[in-house]
């Protein structure tokens, strides 16, 4: 077998929770620890991390720990190597546009977590940075290659819905406020001053999953909420959280799919899932969670009657059927990694560019202008 060719990857924000399991160990390495990345003409990729980050102890314990031969505490310095080819940034969102922007002018093709900035107009500006310089880019979509929302995909393509109806998304969980004890997100996610706040955080995840899934977005009513006013922070200081902790939007789709999400850190759980979608159709329904997925048929659709004074006689769980797990799912983070690095080694086909992520900042602003405004917000087609 002929040797991988090598490629060089500046991984910068990977001391963080996302970007240390889902980005490096469970994408970047695991790759590594598969022989690389085959390409179509049967040669293989292998990439070659260096990790950036801040604190220079933990990035040199995070690398020793993994087996990574380089890290670096200086991105500027790092940017200057021509051997390696790709930024990838996981760091937070107000630091992102300016770190794509300095990438982009070293010629490196760049790779990101979304959201790529807080802004429309920074957004923007990345994406024409990165068209005018003629590099590749992408922005990480990986929801849409999780098993639940892939066996969605297959039922849409296999027409089992029929015409799409409604859908309606559960999203969250009770993050701690840090007092009694430890919080699950970091504290700069409830102030607003740095870039905190769940609308900004999952409404840019939703774009995605409602436009490649179900209908491009329309429009947008939302509803945020600051339910939490103090949390602690990680060293155990009392803060105020200025930024919303829930959200609850409705949402216009081409073809006259309504879809309604709300989304919390501040709800305890009582379904299948963190994340559960439910999709009606006229010939039929679904519900997916995270990895499985369940169907009802019109033909086998309960007929219940309103009662309220005797105890339901139908047990409704009973009557869906899962979506059986007829093929192996690959970790959703790594397979759009891969996928990326085909892109830029051979140019083959990649449709999550930067100018997706920005149709996603675009939708936060309008679901924020709502909120703001309290009605209905029309979404644009995003041009560059």
């Amino acid at each position: 077998m002929a040797a991988a060719r090598r490629l060089g990857i500046i991984m910068h924000g990977v001391t963080g929770r996302m970007g240390m399991n889902q980005h490096l160990i469970r994408s970047v390495l695991a790759i590594r620890q598969a022989g690389g990345v085959v390409l179509s003409d049967g040669s293989r990729v292998m990439p070659d991390p260096i990790l950036v980050g801040r604190n220079p102890d933990k990035i040199a314990a995070l690398a020793q720990q993994y087996g990574v031969t380089r890290w670096a505490t200086d991105v500027d310095k790092a940017l200057l190597n021509p051997e390696d080819e790709i930024f990838f940034d996981s760091g937070t969102t107000q630091m992102r546009p300016e770190l794509l922007e300095k990438a982009i002018a070293h010629g490196k093709h760049v790779y990101c977590e979304k959201p790529i900035a807080t802004d429309l107009a920074s957004a923007l500006k990345v994406c024409r940075l990165a068209q005018k310089a003629g590099v590749k880019n992408g922005v990480v979509q990986d929801k849409l290659f999780l098993p639940g929302l892939l066996k969605l995909k297959m039922l849409r393509d296999s027409g089992f819905f029929g015409r799409m109806i409604a859908v309606r998304g559960e999203f969250g969980y009770w993050v701690f406020e840090g007092d009694w004890q430890p919080a699950q997100r970091p504290s700069w996610n409830y102030r607003e001053e740095d870039g905190g706040g769940i609308i900004l955080d999952m409404v840019c995840h939703w774009r995605y999953v409602l436009d490649n899934l179900f209908g491009e977005v329309k429009s947008v009513s939302c509803l945020g909420a600051k339910h939490i006013p103090t949390r602690w922070d990680e060293n155990g200081k009392e803060y105020k959280a200025t930024a919303d902790d829930a959200a609850y939007a409705t949402f216009e789709l081409e073809g006259g799919v309504i879809a309604h999400i709300n989304m919390s850190w501040v709800t305890r759980v009582y379904r299948d899932d963190l994340a559960t979608f439910q999709v009606d159709g006229v010939n039929g329904s679904a519900v997916a969670g995270l990895t499985e997925c369940v169907i009802q048929p019109r033909q086998g659709t309960p007929r219940p009657v309103w009662n309220p004074d005797v105890k339901q006689p139908i047990n409704f769980y009973d009557t869906w059927q899962p979506v059986p797990d007829n093929q192996v799912y690959d970790n959703g983070f790594k397979v759009q990694w891969e996928m990326f690095i085909r892109h830029v080694m051979e140019n083959a086909p990649y449709r999550y560019t930067l100018m997706e992520g920005a149709k996603g900042v675009q939708l936060v602003e309008c679901a924020l202008q709502s909120w703001k405004e309290r009605r209905f917000v029309d979404v644009p087609e995003l041009k560059l």
